[in-house]
């Protein structure tokens, strides 16, 4: 965090010191992060006086991957199209919020940049006032002609160039990388700007939390109940018991186990093997700024998320995401358990 001394750096300043350092830079994914930034300072206006108009509740629909709409979520997912479908650095957008690819309308010219975005995440939260965020994702077009294509967004995570994350909480508070380390920025809502706050995020190799949501734990495979479990029983050699942090937030679990060091888990269970969480718009995107951060992103069957080549649009995973240390103990633990299992069969 700054200090007194700290001089005062705007997002603009460090996106642009950034782009200084890349040979051959265009501007045009410098200015693509500005976007971003302006459409996260409209949801936070619009996150922050929630309370006083009529946007909280549910709309009564329901999206492309099943959740009912909260107008709060259908708010945030119009104000990034709105501030992105004119400027001509994207060929093609995908949300979690609908159902196929977004085209850039024929009026506005075409960009080579692809956004994957989840609008509003952790929005079940909502109502009670609690940490919701934005993610989103960046890959560059690989197919031919202006208009992007579902190829397109089905790429890689490890082929992203950048990927960030919006919190809206007792502060807004934007984190992103392009590659080349994480950094944090905090909105001062009196001046308008994103200020430096974070530099270089290292997260801590191992952590004291753990993040799941236990409530689904009665229909997980008995290697993760077991290393569950096994994380509360007290021993000073493998520093435990572990806490129990969940928020119900993906972007808040995730933010609080970044600084202060921890593993998330949403394994998938017996009713839904493939998890709950989308890989384009959620896990590639705060996998890939684990991984700059020092820290790694599996799926708890020895892949790695940044690996897996998406081959739809709202696809599920499980992730096991966090500290290095931490998911290299939980990997271990698990495929122990299994191999247990099979003999054991």
């Amino acid at each position: 965090m700054p200090t007194h001394s700290s001089r005062l750096v705007t997002i603009e300043r460090f996106i642009l010191d950034e782009q200084s350092s890349a040979p051959g830079a265009s501007g045009e994914l410098t200015n693509l992060l500005y976007d971003v930034a302006l459409a996260a300072k409209i949801i936070a206006r619009e996150v922050n006086r929630a309370g006083l108009v009529d946007i909280l509740g549910e709309t009564g629909d329901i999206n492309a991957t099943g959740d009912s709409v909260k107008k709060l979520d259908e708010y945030a997912d119009r104000a990034i199209f709105r501030v992105m479908d004119h400027t001509g650095r994207l060929c093609v957008m995908g949300s979690e919020e609908s159902k196929e690819i977004i085209p850039i309308p024929q009026r506005f010219p075409k960009g080579k940049y692809v956004l994957l975005f989840d609008p509003l995440d952790g929005s079940s939260n909502i109502d009670s006032n609690a940490s919701i965020g934005t993610i989103f994702s960046i890959h560059r077009k690989i197919t031919d002609g202006a208009d992007g294509t579902l190829e397109d967004c089905l790429q890689a995570g490890s082929r992203q160039v950048a990927a960030g994350y919006v919190l809206y909480g007792p502060s807004t508070i934007l984190v992103y990388t392009t590659g080349h380390g994480v950094h944090g920025f905090t909105l001062d809502p009196s001046i308008g700007e994103f200020l430096l706050s974070h530099p270089d995020i290292r997260s801590p190799q191992q952590g004291k939390i753990y993040s799941c949501n236990e409530q689904s734990s009665c229909d997980w495979e008995p290697a993760f109940q077991q290393y569950v479990a096994w994380l509360k029983q007290p021993d000073a050699a493998t520093h435990r018991p572990r806490s129990t942090r969940y928020i119900g937030s993906l972007v808040g679990d995730f933010h609080r186990n970044l600084l202060y060091g921890g593993i998330f888990m949403y394994p998938g269970n017996v009713k839904r093997p493939e998890g709950k969480l989308r890989l384009l718009y959620e896990v590639s995107p705060l996998s890939m700024i684990c991984e700059q951060a020092g820290g790694r992103a599996v799926d708890g069957f020895g892949n790695r998320i940044l690996d897996i080549v998406p081959t739809a649009l709202h696809q599920r995973v499980p992730l096991v995401i966090g500290s290095k240390l931490d998911v290299d103990e939980a990997e271990a633990f698990i495929a122990a358990r299994r191999a247990e299992q099979v003999r054991k069969a």
